[in-house]
């Protein structure tokens, strides 16, 4: 009984084989780097969306008002 014709391959069946031979090559997502403890004195860049008019405020005392907003988010945090 080996001359027996194959069955046509369905959907299900493409889809079931799939997924077998995604789940035996993938792994378990590593976690990130660990957290680093923050060095006094160390800024670190980041982006940050600030409405105009609050930017247009900080700009206007002219240079230095990278350092004014890190001054005004320290008070607010309470540090």
């Amino acid at each position: 009984m080996g001359d027996q014709p194959r069955r046509p391959r369905t959907l299900n069946d493409a889809r079931t084989e799939a997924e077998a031979a995604f789940k035996k090559v993938t792994a378990k997502v590593a976690a990130g780097p660990p957290k680093r403890n923050a060095v006094p004195g160390i800024k670190e860049q980041v982006t940050l969306r600030i409405d105009q008019d609050v930017l247009e405020y900080f700009r206007g005392g002219g240079p230095g008002w990278q350092d004014r907003i890190n001054e005004a988010l320290r008070k607010a945090a309470g540090k």
